[in-house]
Parts: structure tokens; sequence; C-alpha cells
């Protein structure tokens, strides 16, 4: 009896250790409501042939109502194409477990803004905001993502997690893993 208590106190307090504390780049509370966004955090990086690619995600609360943002940067000499999410738009999560969580895109069409900066790089920026499906809190909270799915408004696109890695764009470790075991409390 003692070994089960034990096990189950270190399985407690792992869990409780493994959460990153919440750090917010908006937290506002005023007569209209409240909303709270994280710092955005890098689950992708991808430089090849001059080519460069990061995915980051936040999570914002909004009047109680927790979405994730997700914002991709693309910077090349070279054509971008544009991906656009729509109504139908929709990001899936693989999770280690084996499920697979789903989260609708809100209902804002959006292809992104390209800008040009002084070396010559078109940088092309697409951020879209995805509303959590009833019941995937728990999922997300227990197992970490391996994959992550892209249903945009005519393509889709598939992103592997890895579990750790160093970003060449900022010499920071991230644990895209992770991320919603660590930060999901945030906005509870």
């Amino acid at each position: 009896m003692k070994q089960v208590a034990l096990a189950f106190f270190f399985l407690i307090s792992s869990n409780l250790f493994a959460q990153k504390t919440c750090e917010y780049s908006t937290n506002i509370t005023d007569s209209i409501g409240t909303y709270k966004l994280t710092k955005e955090y890098m689950i992708y990086e991808k430089n090849f042939a001059g080519n460069k690619n990061y995915i980051f995600l936040s999570l914002a609360l909004t009047d109680g109502t927790p979405t994730l943002n997700v914002q991709f940067i693309q910077k090349s000499k070279d054509f971008i194409k544009a991906n656009c999410f729509d109504k139908n738009s929709k990001l899936f999560f693989q999770l280690n477990n084996g499920k697979i969580i789903t989260l609708i895109h809100i209902d804002q069409e959006n292809c992104g803004t390209m800008i040009r900066d002084n070396e010559g790089f078109d940088n092309r920026i697409l951020v879209g905001n995805f509303m959590f499906l009833k019941g995937s809190f728990e999922d997300l909270k227990s197992s970490p993502a391996n994959l992550m799915r892209i249903k945009y408004l005519t393509d889709l696109d598939d992103y592997v997690f890895r579990k750790e890695f160093i970003a060449e764009m900022d010499n920071q470790v991230y644990q895209p893993e992770n991320y919603f075991i660590n930060f999901l409390h945030c906005v509870e």
C-alpha cells in the first residue's frame, strides 16, 4: 500500500513540476472584459537553402474562452506560396497516446501579409486563431503531441514535432511535444 501511495505522489508531483510558469505578453482586464495572451513559443523551425520557416504558438483567454493562436513566418528570396485560413480550416494534433485532437478556426478568412525586408527577403506572416473543442483539454494536458496537421483553404500540411531542439534563430531550447502539457494551465 505504501508503494502505491508513493508512486501516486511521484506521479502527481512530476505533473506539477512539468508545468512552466505562465508568462503573458498581454494581460488586460477592463470594463469590456478580460484578455490574456501567453508569449509566443516556437514549435517548428526549418532553415534550408536560404528559405526559413517558423511556427509559433500562443494561448489566449478571452472572457473565459481559451483559444490557440498560430503564427507562421516564411522568409525567402524566392516566390512564397500563400496559404489561407477560412471557416473550414482546422488544426489536428496527434498525441503520443494515439488520440487526435481537432481545433476549429475562428470564422475569419486570412491569407497572411507579405513584407519585404532591407535584405531583399520576402516575409509572409500568417496568423490563425483556433478554438478548442469540448473535452480536448484533458487529453492535451496528459499526453505529448507528436504531429500537427493544418487544413488550409486549399492545402494540407503536416509538421512533425521534435521532443526538443535548439533554435538557430535565438539559440533557445524548445520542447514542442510538451507545449500543451507545459502551458495549457495558463488559460484554464
